[in-house]
């Protein structure tokens, strides 16, 4: 198994704890987890990734208000604050050059990024939201969701954190987007979202993460993607359908779409391998 080398960077005001995996002197490859989440979310990724490409790193960071790196004291978390926050990482872990990763959430995040001036070699997007939550099927489970944070931040911190990470509603939240019959695998995500889905800094900043989650589309930045982009979805996904892929596919200028039967919004949980299988080619023709 490949391990990590823990390294810490201020930025906007935080000090932010990034995951490394791979060569020390590597290309380096950030992926950039989704909502709720933290470095935790993409660690099998990365340990596959750094396996099968011994010439890169790969660094994951926690976003800003999850995982080990707290919020940025004097930037709103919305999707230009993290995406600003982005930029300015880059700048200080990995100046001359890279390939960005986002997955879910981090697919907008990495989108942001290009717009305020990212300029990676690559860009490879996993799950990448591509419909709005605020239109069409999902609207109504959107506002009771957006009801569900405000409540969470208007309530004393700690009832806040006992609503907000509630067991039940983790595990009704996992138990939708598995999609996977496998007992053990399935298990196993539920207690990976039971230890990392509640790891958020407080509830006044996980409500600004998820209105930037949900008011958002990397659509609205496809004429930011001008390197090679490849996009790896499951026709499962319950987040964004797979019409609203293949448009994405047709907005982003050249990119490369990879379609996993039978897979939802976690990719990165259930189907780790195949993905791992699709960068590594991609890593490959940019080298």
């Amino acid at each position: 198994m490949n391990t990590s080398t823990i390294r810490t960077f201020d930025v906007a005001g935080t000090r932010t704890f990034v995951w490394e995996y791979g060569a020390p002197e590597g290309r380096p490859v950030f992926l950039v987890h989704g909502f709720r989440g933290d470095h935790h979310g993409l660690e099998g990724l990365a340990q596959q990734l750094a396996e099968r490409n011994p010439g890169f790193r790969f660094l994951v960071p926690d976003l800003p208000g999850f995982g080990a790196t707290g919020p940025m004291p004097a930037t709103q978390h919305d999707l230009a604050g993290y995406g600003e926050w982005l930029v300015a990482l880059v700048e200080q872990a990995a100046p001359d050059g890279h390939t960005m990763l986002g997955h879910s959430f981090g697919s907008l995040v990495v989108s942001a990024a290009l717009h305020a001036g990212l300029t990676p070699e690559q860009v490879i997007l996993i799950n990448p939201i591509a419909a709005p939550a605020l239109e069409g099927p999902q609207a109504v489970l959107t506002q009771l969701a957006i009801g569900y944070y405000r409540a969470g931040s208007l309530l004393p911190e700690r009832a806040a954190k006992g609503l907000l990470g509630n067991r039940v509603i983790v595990r009704v939240m996992s138990e939708v987007m598995a999609k996977t019959r496998d007992p053990e695998l399935r298990a196993w995500i539920h207690a990976q979202h039971h230890a990392y889905f509640s790891a958020f800094s407080d509830s006044a900043t996980l409500l600004e993460a998820f209105r930037a989650s949900v008011s958002h589309t990397v659509r609205e930045f496809a004429s930011e993607f001008h390197v090679p982009t490849l996009l790896i979805v499951g026709d499962r996904d319950d987040i964004t359908p797979l019409a609203a892929q293949l448009d994405l596919q047709r907005r982003i200028p050249g990119a490369t779409l990879r379609i996993l039967p039978g897979i939802g919004h976690l990719v990165h949980y259930e189907a780790v391998a195949e993905a791992a299988a699709w960068i590594t080619d991609a890593l490959g023709d940019l080298a």
